[in-house]
């Protein structure tokens, strides 16, 4: 359990100051975090005294990117870093203050988004790996959506589950499916830039029913895993999918590959929290095989 002290220590460090208020609120499943008012300001700071080298960094890298895209509203990095002798390893952050939606916050977020896809460069990846959640997530630059699809998210989630137990049935049904893999995707794909953990607790609404996103793992990928995602737990409306398609129509097909992009967040959930996520990679695996 982080102390305050531990908080007084890193504004000290940053701000040169004490805090005049500090509030724990929700941080996920993965970081403590706190609302901290220093120096006239209030910041938001996530801590973690497990998280591997470059946690917090890949993190920043990501928040900067999707900032300097400027589709969407992103948190102001203030400072990191990782696990020292005397401190934690943690991330300051420009506090974002929510507001209640009026009916323009979904169609506005859904063209936001859409705009951010029309960013694109040559390959798929990135020139570095980060994390999803608190899984290692990897990059290479890749040609081709289907191997990299293959090669860098399914293959490395499907090693995991064998560590993790999944059955052996289950293991060669995800086999069977990665030799299809690039046949049964389309092989125009263009590399968007993505936030590449989009559901609805990463996203919030600010005041002018401004869009904002966080806690990001981006890459660039086929943008319809970016849709595939946010449809698999919910949280995104009829308007959202309207305006997104209004702006950026999807390819014909969308729908039939839907469920094989949503395979990747299953396993990573099945890793970070097992069963019942298994039998949903089954009935994934299942169907396209």
């Amino acid at each position: 359990m982080i102390t305050n002290d531990t908080i007084k220590i890193i504004t000290r460090e940053i701000f040169d100051a004490q805090p005049e208020g500090i509030h724990r609120v929700h941080g996920g499943d993965i970081n403590e975090a706190f609302c901290v008012e220093v120096s006239g300001g209030r910041y938001f700071i996530k801590i973690n005294s497990a998280t591997p080298v470059g946690f917090f960094g890949a993190e920043q890298d990501g928040l900067i990117r999707l900032r300097e895209a400027n589709r969407l509203r992103v948190p102001a990095v203030i400072a990191q870093a990782d696990a020292a002798a005397h401190l934690p390893a943690y991330l300051v952050l420009e506090w974002l203050e929510e507001a209640p939606p009026s009916s323009a916050f979904a169609a506005g977020f859904g063209e936001a988004l859409a705009l951010q896809h029309q960013i694109t460069r040559v390959d798929f990846g990135l020139d570095r790996d980060n994390f999803i959640g608190k899984l290692p997530q990897r990059n290479p630059p890749t040609a081709r959506w289907g191997d990299f699809y293959r090669d860098q998210r399914i293959a490395p989630q499907a090693a995991l589950a064998r560590k993790r137990g999944m059955s052996a049935s289950r293991l060669a049904l995800l086999e069977r499916l990665m030799t299809r893999l690039p046949a049964l995707l389309p092989n125009t794909s263009t590399p968007s830039l993505l936030h590449g953990d989009l559901w609805r607790g990463n996203y919030m609404t600010l005041a002018g029913d401004i869009p904002a996103v966080i806690d990001p793992a981006v890459y660039f990928g086929d943008r319809e895993i970016e849709l595939a995602f946010t449809e698999l737990f919910g949280g995104f409306s009829a308007q959202f999918y309207a305006a997104y398609r209004a702006t950026f129509p999807l390819e014909p097909g969308y729908e039939d590959r839907r469920a094989l992009y949503q395979l990747y967040p299953l396993l990573v959930h099945y890793n970070l929290f097992g069963e019942p996520y298994g039998a949903h990679v089954e009935a994934v695996c299942r169907r396209y095989v």
